[in-house]
């Protein structure tokens, strides 16, 4: 299984970290892109090196998405192929996780309209505007869509995330018999 984080420079340092080695834990291979190619820095120094480029990415090659917070979304949310790669993953079905100010893309891609959804509470009156049904919950799953307000509520991001997988194993697993 692949998984495949967007992000860009001034993201939540532990939103990025806890994810990326939760995931490559799992035996999942994990790309990190970026706008430009090379390394990275969070908010607080976390410095990582991109994987590829936006352009370079392929979607149909990835099992979920994931979107960590920080500043890093407010950038991202206007390149028009960050929008289309998570259209893509709502039209086929796939995994996407949106953590802190991540589901601004979401909005700015027009996916959010009547999915039940969390974020960091700054921008709640955003995902209301949207037409999402905003929840002050640390962990909100909407089918495909799991979404967390901020760094202290990664242990249940990742636990949904986690969970999300086995079930999209499992599923890979039956069809294959």
């Amino acid at each position: 299984m692949r998984a495949l984080i967007i992000t860009a420079d001034l993201f939540e340092d532990s939103e990025l970290e806890i994810p990326y080695q939760t995931l490559r834990k799992l035996g999942l291979n994990v790309d990190i892109v970026s706008i430009k190619r090379g390394t990275i820095i969070g908010k607080h120094g976390f410095k990582v090196d991109t994987t590829m480029t936006l352009d370079e990415v392929d979607p149909k090659r990835y099992d979920i998405l994931i979107f960590p917070g920080g500043k890093a979304p407010s950038s991202l949310r206007k390149e028009k192929k960050v929008l289309e790669i998570a259209q893509y993953f709502f039209e086929q079905h796939k995994p996407v996780a949106a953590i802190c100010h991540g589901p601004q893309i979401l909005i700015s891609a027009g996916l959010l309209e009547g999915r039940v959804v969390t974020g960091y509470k700054s921008i709640s009156k955003e995902l209301k505007n949207a037409g999402a049904i905003y929840k002050d919950e640390e962990v909100v799953i909407d089918k495909n869509l799991i979404t967390s307000r901020q760094p202290s509520d990664l242990k249940a991001f990742m636990e949904a995330i986690k969970q999300c997988l086995a079930s999209q194993k499992s599923m890979i697993n039956q069809t294959k018999k």
